[in-house]
């Protein structure tokens, strides 16, 4: 199996430091089964090529030189001769300090954006848009080429593995990190058995671009090959590392915009605030998160049952230790039950509350999910008052960070204006026998609204 990259600008020799592969001689690295060789079959200043050549032993494969892929393959497959997930492993034994980003000798050129091209030969993949749906978001050009399976026999029809080539300007640590997780995507059958410790590996080398990307769950599941519970405990952990570093690396004006209070605690304030003038006793935080919220209400000693879940059990884990759950006092602990579950299925634990608060939780729902959504609170549930709080989009323009049609945050899919929003509680009210109160948190700049937009919802007696 054979990848190829390319480097076209001024002295491109040089990127020969930033791989740590004198381009002078071959070079040969020994794997489980095989071995790797490095070479550049394109040297000069304008334009460099470096390779990458597996050679696996299909003996060696089916025999097993370890235990983690003893018994694996059969002795007739296509393992030797395809970009698999063999490759992958090549790529961070090989080029492992090139992929950290490390050069001290040029780390000006380790840190700038090059133009580079990578082709990946013999590639599995029978899905068309595949390529394009993955490499696209990521900002390269792609191209492939998919050829008979025979030509002396055309009625066979097309071979299921393409030649793949993609292309931009891009650091040379950010294309191989990129070709090191998306490559195994491809291949369903992995060459080494799938363990918890694969979580890590992802999130190492994938976890600074892949929350972002808008196929993300279709990469992690491929990932995994379709091991579901690690993928989902993958995707939750990439979106609460993507929560926690957005407040600071993503979205700083939300914050700064509220010189004296953040906006984030203003609007938890707000929601405390609406709930206790509600008269609730009882009280169920929907899509609690990390249990901010649910933190200010134990301080009200008035609400004698707070309910929060969420449909993360990691991020339940992190709400009991921000909660300080384990040396909680009994009296408080009491009053507060944690559970897991999803606000678009029925659950009968849903039901019997004065109050249900929903903070930033909708716009996080594939549309399509909303009317299920509608029907688990106002319709199954059917708290008293309920208090949803949502993002304004027509307030977006004064973030100078966000490109015009942009959402606040990567995991938004979509964001009410004031006039959608005021028309989606009208049509809550009027299906489901609510009357509601239009109200926000932040400032209003240049008469784009607030920030953060409230519904406060009341049940008709």
């Amino acid at each position: 199996m054979l990848l190829t990259i390319t480097y076209e600008g001024k002295n491109t020799q040089e990127i020969s430091y930033l791989l740590y592969k004198n381009p002078s001689k071959k070079q040969e690295f020994e794997i489980s089964a095989g071995r790797v060789c490095v070479f550049y079959p394109e040297l000069s200043d304008g334009k460099t090529t470096v390779a990458l050549l597996l050679d696996l032993n299909p003996i060696d494969l089916a025999r097993g030189k370890s235990e983690s892929d003893r018994g694996l393959f059969d002795y007739v497959n296509d393992r030797p001769y395809t970009a698999c997930s063999f490759l992958s492993t090549a790529i961070v034994r090989v080029l492992g300090t090139a992929m950290s980003g490390r050069c001290p000798q040029r780390q000006e050129l380790a840190d700038s954006e090059l133009d580079l091209t990578a082709k990946v030969y013999s590639l599995p993949c029978t899905q068309e848009n595949l390529p394009n749906e993955i490499f696209e978001p990521l900002g390269y050009s792609v191209k492939f080429e998919r050829g008979l399976l025979d030509e002396n026999f055309p009625e066979w029809g097309e071979s299921p593995y393409i030649n793949l080539e993609i292309s931009g300007k891009v650091r040379l640590s950010e294309l191989l990190s990129h070709l090191y997780v998306l490559i195994p995507v491809f291949d369903r059958q992995k060459h080494y058995y799938i363990s918890e410790a694969e979580i890590d590996k992802l999130l190492s080398h994938g976890g600074q671009w892949l929350a972002n990307h808008p196929h993300r769950d279709k990469i992690v599941y491929r990932y995994f090959a379709m091991k579901k519970s690690y993928a989902r405990t993958a995707i939750d952990r990439l979106l609460e590392n993507s929560r926690e570093e957005t407040p600071e690396k993503q979205i700083p004006q939300e914050e700064d915009t509220e010189k004296r209070v953040p906006l984030n605690e203003q609007r938890l304030e707000a929601v405390k605030n609406l709930v206790v003038k509600s008269g609730a006793r009882s009280v169920i935080d929907m899509g609690c998160g990390y249990g901010k919220l649910t933190k200010k209400l134990l301080t009200e000693t008035k609400i004698e049952n707070i309910t929060a879940f969420d449909v993360s059990a990691h991020v339940l884990e992190k709400a009991k230790t921000m909660l300080h759950y384990d040396t909680m006092s009994d009296y408080r602990k009491s009053r507060l039950n944690l559970m897991q579950a999803s606000l678009t299925y029925t659950d009968k634990r849903f039901k019997g509350f004065d109050c249900a608060c929903i903070v930033e939780v909708m716009e996080h729902l594939e549309k399509s999910a909303i009317p299920a959504f509608e029907r688990v609170v106002f319709e199954y549930a059917v708290p008293k008052t309920v208090i949803i709080t949502t993002p304004n989009r027509d307030y977006n323009v004064n973030y100078e960070f966000l490109r015009e049609d942009s959402l606040r945050h990567p995991d938004h899919r979509f964001e009410f204006s004031r006039e959608d929003f005021g028309n989606w509680t009208e049509e809550i009210c009027r299906k489901f026998g609510y009357t509601v109160e239009i109200t926000g948190v932040g400032e209003n700049i240049d008469g784009s609204g607030q920030p953060t937009q409230i519904g406060v919802f009341r049940k008709c007696v």
